[in-house]
């Protein structure tokens, strides 16, 4: 080829791998030469700034269609675009997809809401393993479960999980997991209440460690007696990923999840804050080194990548009803790359550890690599371009997602996205998208080929 469509010119290229002062060749929106500058049409001036593959986010729940007071594609893929984020894996559970006609459904709904390109969860419902297959041809991304019943979405028992996941092992397909166990939490439910309580501490001591942790312990069982490829979803504490580990060693091939909440904030944090802390499993970190375990993990690839779980809700839905009645989750999509650039800022990961598990890594486990999650030749030209040196504060009126507030309000964060490209287009630059949306929908491992 004499000239290239775009070149992004003289910055700091950065992989899982290293990092080097190259320039990034980009010609019919996939990525064609990383090196020495070679002729382009148009170019993009890099100098003094960070090139990064796209991220990857592979948990997140934008409500549509759905509640769309609390999210959209619209607004949610905004916040991910403006934060480096190019490519989305989605579900939410207020219209979940559980066939694989839901799929199609979904997919029609959401032509050409989306600002980046995004796959699709499906819902693994008790009572419907039958589907399993046909989801997993039509393309969808993963599937989620749950072993307790949470956001209306039934749990699974033992003998539940144990078929989904012979289905899954059959198939290839991959599963994320929300471990709490249901016996546990409904017998803590059954106390507090009867004792009266209405305070937020009810929600660490209702979704509690023992929970979690009784549930990821048999989860990781089951998937190595399937043979099943299984990722345990938002792995809130050390206790966690050591049960993980135990069963890694056994021969489960087994998948941990971290999320921001669990290094950043605190259990003790919603004595304060109230449901503006209600996520599940809640907060584990009470000191310092809670929050260094959880860093080491992550560096050592013992938590195997990183999401956000973006699960919003304005504030006035936070407050709305009791502790008990109040939505779970918190919103993420908007802060989860400031706050990973930060921490390799402030030493608690490198570059290539923050470009590793929230681009390459997911992008390999979800098999969209190396489409996505690459900066090589053949790959898609999803870049982020960072400033490492911006300093500046997380505010609840910076937040593009329609929730409208982030737990992380007043941090001073250093490293900040200035322009991301999807497919070598830019979507995001100074200050805000640019553009129609232009996301397009990615078919799952399972799809047939000629689809994907």
């Amino acid at each position: 080829m004499s000239e290239f469509d775009l070149a992004v010119r003289g910055g700091m290229v950065v992989t899982e791998h290293g990092r080097a002062r190259l320039d990034v060749h980009i010609a019919d929106g996939r990525i064609a030469h990383v090196g020495t500058p070679k002729p382009a049409r148009d170019e993009i001036d890099a100098g003094g700034l960070l090139v990064l593959p796209g991220m990857v986010e592979t948990h997140a729940h934008l409500m549509d269609p759905g509640d769309s007071t609390r999210e959209d594609f619209p607004s949610g893929t905004a916040a991910a675009a403006v934060n480096g984020v190019t490519t989305i894996l989605e579900h939410t559970h207020g219209h979940p997809v559980r066939t694989a006609e839901d799929l199609a459904a979904k997919r029609a709904h959401l032509e050409g809401r989306s600002l980046i390109d995004y796959g699709l969860v499906a819902h693994a419902w008790p009572g419907m393993a039958g589907h399993a297959e046909e989801l997993w041809r039509a393309g969808t991304a993963y599937f989620k479960l749950f072993t307790c019943t949470t956001h209306g979405v039934p749990g699974h028992d033992a003998a539940s999980l144990l078929e989904w996941f012979g289905r899954f092992a059959r198939l290839g397909a991959h599963s994320l997991v929300h471990c709490e166990d249901e016996a546990l939490t409904a017998a803590a439910e059954a106390l507090l209440q009867a004792d009266g309580r209405e305070d937020p501490r009810i929600v660490p001591e209702w979704r509690n460690r023992s929970a979690e942790e009784v549930a990821a312990a048999t989860v990781g069982v089951l998937s190595r007696h399937a043979g099943a490829a299984v990722g345990i979803a938002h792995c809130s504490s050390p206790a966690v990923v050591a049960l993980i580990d135990r069963e890694r060693s056994a021969g489960a091939r087994l998948a941990a999840e971290a999320c921001p909440q669990y290094f950043l904030l605190r259990e003790q944090d919603i004595d304060e804050h109230g449901p503006l802390r209600k996520f599940t499993p809640p907060a584990r970190a009470r000191i310092d080194a809670d929050e260094d375990d959880m860093w080491r993990l992550l560096r050592a690839g013992q938590l195997s990548f990183l999401s956000s779980d973006h699960a919003p809700s304005t504030v006035e839905q936070k407050h709305a009803g009791s502790i008990w009645q109040c939505h779970f989750g918190l919103p993420g999509l908007d802060t989860t790359m400031p706050l990973l650039l930060d921490a390799a800022a402030r030493g608690k990961l490198a570059l290539e550890d923050v470009v590793r598990v929230y681009s390459t890594a997911p992008a390999r486990h979800y098999g969209l690599w190396p489409r996505k999650g690459a900066l090589e030749p053949g790959a898609d030209a999803d870049l982020a371009l960072v400033d490492p040196t911006a300093v500046w504060v997380l505010r609840d009126d910076q937040v593009r997602s329609k929730a409208g507030w982030t737990p992380y309000a007043g941090r001073e964060v250093r490293g900040r996205v200035v322009r991301t490209l999807l497919r070598g287009a830019t979507i995001f630059e100074q200050g805000a998208p640019t553009g129609a949306p232009a996301g397009r929908f990615l078919p799952g491992a399972g799809a047939p080929p000629t689809w994907r």
